[in-house]
């Protein structure tokens, strides 16, 4: 009989083109997410939830040994996890905010410290020895066999939510003989999911699904998601702390900004596990490859090119902080009260710091205006900014990244029509298409492999010359400045330059 020593959250389905791509993770996806907005109750159709059991305990093996056994007796999705205290209110904190995760959490092995706990959750919690653990925990293991996406019928978002409620969710945990690398963490507070805004911890569970089907797929990463109720910043903090020991690392997700750099900050001062923002830091990657490639072609500088930004939030900060850190000087944020300039009264934290480096000669007008004459604009905002006045208004060979997602700032083709040089978007449909999957899979394999307890600028900086100079000279086009988003060499490369 096979002993098995090791769990993997692996996916239920194959990602190998675009249009599995689109159906699994964007745009797709965000079609369960508005279907457990509107009815909570979905989740158990849409995700994995039904049949996702957390295992908490004070030793992460003891918490592995029992996952290991609700698998592999009960086929249950069981994801074990270490709490580093003993103290009553921060189990109630982690238990609470966890919840929108799970069908039920099982602390059994903790009884003594939680039997007269009153957890007031949806869920069930198992705090002892019942009859039927099965018919406790009242989950509901469905896996796919033989599945085609060409038996998926209609509209991209219409396949999405037919594929998971098939399947229940994406992503199921798989039993190992070898023991395994502790998963990533997927921590998001649903607060800035992609396209869709503030939709809470629960209806963002989908998207934290797809992404850990592309951790996996693409960069052989086991990872979990974990959706939390709160969105207090300190919560956030101290229930990643709290738990820390369960992950090998932490990849933080649409959490709204500014909110996002708090977290991220005070978890890479506090926590023994490296941190990566991936909306900051992965898009800033990409976009930066990107950018580099798109100016080669336009025989441009970054250092003498006009740059504008619509959107200031957790992404653009990142993609500003990280072209400044190659030597771009002429950089203006632009936000829905106009341009960012130092003192400006609408400013956060975050819009101070970055007009120390941005904006130096105080411009105060809008987009319409600051875009004129300038070489590259970066859209990571909203739909439909842009127009073919202010595209004409910018300088030679211009420059369009419009990555609004799923809808962006102006469509690639029409912008190429008004004029612009390169464009390029989020979206699978239309060339150059900026995926942050091409960086995270890579960079947290590479992560994990050389051990690196901190993700720095250079390791960045690293892996966007490696991406960007994935495509070869004689091969560099308009229509040509990223490699594929599913190209398999990729989160190679990048894994092998995170420690170059």
């Amino acid at each position: 009989m096979t002993k098995f020593n090791g769990i993997k959250i692996v996916s239920k389905v194959k990602v190998n083109d675009k249009n599995s791509l689109a159906i699994v993770y964007t745009p797709g996806v965000a079609a369960s997410c508005l279907k457990i907005k509107e009815n909570p109750e979905a989740s158990y159709d849409y995700t994995n939830r039904e049949n996702s059991v957390a295992v908490i305990s004070f030793d992460y093996d003891k918490s592995l040994e029992r996952a290991i056994f609700l698998k592999s007796t009960l086929g249950i999705d069981a994801y074990p996890f270490e709490i580093s205290s003993q103290d009553e209110e921060k189990i109630k904190l982690v238990v609470k905010n966890i919840e929108p995760s799970f069908g039920a959490i099982d602390l059994s092995l903790i009884e003594e410290n939680v039997k007269d706990i009153d957890f007031n959750i949806n869920i069930p919690v198992l705090k002892g020895a019942v009859p039927n653990l099965k018919e406790f925990f009242l989950c509901v293991s469905k896996n796919l066999f033989m599945f085609k996406y060409e038996n998926l019928t209609g509209t991209t978002n219409e396949k999405s939510l037919q594929l998971r409620k098939m399947a229940g969710g994406v992503v199921e945990v798989e039993l190992t003989e070898e023991k395994q690398q502790k998963p990533v963490g997927i921590v998001s507070d649903g607060s800035a999911v992609l396209g869709l805004g503030d939709i809470g911890g629960l209806a963002g569970l989908p998207v934290m699904e797809g992404k850990a089907v592309l951790f996996q797929e693409l960069g052989e990463v086991s990872a979990l998601p974990l959706c939390l109720k709160t969105q207090n910043a300190d919560e956030i903090v101290e229930i990643v702390l709290l738990l820390q020991n369960s992950f090998s690392g932490i990849n933080l997700e649409d959490i709204k900004a500014p909110r996002c750099f708090e977290v991220e900050d005070k978890l890479i001062e506090k926590a023994n596990i490296p941190i990566f923002h991936d909306d900051q830091h992965g898009t800033a990657v990409v976009v930066l490859a990107a950018l580099l490639n798109a100016l080669h072609i336009a025989n441009k500088k970054v250092e003498d090119v006009k740059i504008v930004f619509s959107g200031a939030g957790a992404a653009a900060i990142a993609v500003c902080k990280l072209i400044l850190a190659v030597g771009a000087k002429n950089i203006t944020m632009f936000d829905i009260d106009g341009a960012i300039y130092k003192g400006r009264e609408q400013n956060n934290f975050a819009h101070e710091e970055i007009s120390n480096y941005t904006n130096l000669e105080g411009f105060k007008g809008s987009l319409k205006d600051g875009i004129k004459g300038a070489d590259v604009f970066i859209g990571l905002s909203a739909p439909n900014l842009l127009n073919e006045a202010m595209i004409k208004s910018m300088n030679n060979k211009p420059i369009v990244f419009a990555l609004a997602n799923p809808t962006p700032e102006i469509l690639p083709n029409e912008a190429r029509k008004f004029g612009a040089f390169i464009t390029a978007s989020g979206r699978s449909d239309f060339p150059n298409q900026i995926n942050n999957s091409l960086v995270f899979p890579g960079l947290f394999n590479g992560v994990l492999k050389y051990n690196i307890k901190k993700i720095t600028n250079e390791i960045k900086l690293n892996c966007a010359f490696a991406l960007a100079s994935m495509v070869k000279e004689n091969e560099l086009s308009v229509d040509y400045i990223l490699p594929d988003a599913l190209d398999r060499q990729v989160p190679i490369t990048i894994s092998n330059n995170v420690n170059s």
